[in-house]
């Protein structure tokens, strides 16, 4: 081969390293990978898929639809979705039993908890929360025509019917009442609904659940706790970012009324803030 042959060789080989170089063709690589690159800002389990750990047998929050389809629904299920597409990614539940999901979470299966987690001290020690989506107080119910008790105070020398290990057994008692023991929320307003106790105490959600499941029921709130429970989803430490971004869809989903609608939907009532 000649000198100038290599020459001109050399120089076409050049020209078209300078254009493979420039600015030609990074536009349309660049569209193409804006998504990818968000979602691995997240550090995602699988990138561009947000992996959802949930019960998947907690009416009505996580759950299979026994209407025929059997598919997963509920409103934390349908609150983490609309936030994924907020957020231009793909959903992928892990349905996992209360007791192992920090764990599972912990050890990087998922990359956020949607089950109805309330904060508190010690989980905020160690994980991060995004904003709360749903806001219930404790509640005493009690017989629609009963108006003898509407505070506390007025539960003292009244019997109410409680699971004894739960933390509405204990305001019970702090509040003077004689507690009826059972062993859930059923049994409470079935001895409720007979007139066999005064009134029980409970989470609201799980009032308004019941009322638009099984409603009317003739019961009615008497009185709510000052503190509300506040749930919201879970992270690990090092997900910063992605919180930051979930809760900036939270605030334009509950902006747009979509948080209202879901909450209505299974509550009949806005329960989100």
């Amino acid at each position: 081969m000649s000198r100038r042959l290599i020459a001109v060789t050399a120089l076409v080989l050049t020209a078209a390293a300078l254009t493979a170089c420039s600015g030609t063709s990074a536009p349309a690589e660049s569209g193409a990978s804006d998504n990818s690159s968000a979602s691995s800002d997240f550090g995602l389990v699988t990138d561009g898929t947000l992996t959802v750990a949930t019960e998947g047998t907690y009416r009505p929050f996580s759950f299979h639809d026994d209407g025929g389809s059997g598919e997963l629904t509920g409103y934390d299920v349908e609150i983490i979705q609309a936030v994924a597409d907020k957020l231009d990614l793909e959903v992928k539940f892990e349905e996992t039993q209360w007791d192992a999901i920090f764990a599972g979470l912990d050890a990087g299966r998922f990359d956020v908890i949607a089950n109805q987690v309330t904060i508190n001290d010690e989980r905020e020690a160690a994980y991060l929360f995004s904003a709360p989506y749903t806001v219930s107080p404790g509640v005493i119910v009690v017989a629609d025509g009963d108006d003898s008790i509407s505070s506390f105070a007025d539960l003292d020398g009244k019997t109410t019917a409680q699971s004894l290990t739960s933390n509405w057994n204990d305001l019970a008692v702090e509040s003077g009442a004689k507690v009826e023991g059972v062993e859930g929320w059923a049994q409470a307003v079935t001895l409720l609904r007979q007139g066999r106790v005064d009134a029980t105490i409970n989470d609201k959600l799980t009032f308004l659940d019941y009322e638009k499941t099984d409603g009317p029921t003739g019961l009615k709130i008497a009185a709510e706790t000052e503190d509300a429970g506040k749930q919201a989803f879970v992270f690990t430490k090092d997900k910063k970012s992605l919180v930051e971004a979930v809760d900036a869809a939270l605030e334009e989903l509950r902006a747009d009324g979509t948080l209202a609608e879901i909450s209505d939907k299974y509550f009949g009532a806005d329960v989100t803030e």
